[in-house]
């Protein structure tokens, strides 16, 4: 079986299947669930020192930050899903 890779910028993949949720960072939740991770050594960090945009959860409840939209994100989560089903 194949595994489908999301492309999360500057050259780092997440397994599709693996992704929860894709978020927008702004919010005060979203800043929280990023030091929680933080703390309990959970935070991946591929911004390679730009500009949080996206946040991804996983199954293994690890947090990833991103520098790509979490729109951008989004819809290359949504066209490797449909390549999946075709």
């Amino acid at each position: 079986m194949e595994q489908l890779l999301l492309n999360l910028g500057f050259g780092n993949t997440v397994v599709a299947d693996k992704v929860v949720a894709i978020l927008s960072p702004n919010s005060a939740p979203m800043k929280r669930v990023k030091d929680e991770a933080r703390e309990e050594k959970r935070l991946i960090d591929v911004t390679h020192g730009r500009k949080t945009r996206a946040i991804i959860i996983t199954q293994s409840n690890h947090v990833i930050l991103s520098a790509i939209q979490a729109e951008t994100v989004s819809s290359r989560f949504e066209s490797l899903m449909n390549k999946e089903e075709e």
